[in-house]
């Protein structure tokens, strides 16, 4: 099975708390809790904002991360990817 990630940050989707809500209160299968509530994105980023604050997120979530990438390559990669995405189509 292919693995869910948030069409918004990219983040895995794999358990259902982290899944957001629509507005209906039904269980969003495209965003996380942390980018969509109620049928809303709950934040006004552009792409490149979400790029910048997911890479700051990624560098402080994976600091003692063994294999981590550098701040450039998540970056680059993020741009690479979410163009991709259904909220940033």
């Amino acid at each position: 099975m292919e693995q869910k990630i948030c069409q918004s940050c990219g983040m895995p989707l794999s358990d259902p708390s982290e899944m957001g809500t629509n507005a209906d209160q039904t269980v969003s299968n495209d965003y996380c809790k942390y980018c969509y509530h109620e049928g809303h994105f709950t934040n006004n980023y552009t792409m490149d904002e979400m790029i910048q604050h997911c890479a700051d997120m990624l560098a402080e979530y994976n600091a003692d991360a063994k294999d981590k990438l550098t701040r450039d390559e998540a970056v680059a990669r993020m741009n690479a990817v979410f163009p991709t995405f259904k909220r940033w189509k």
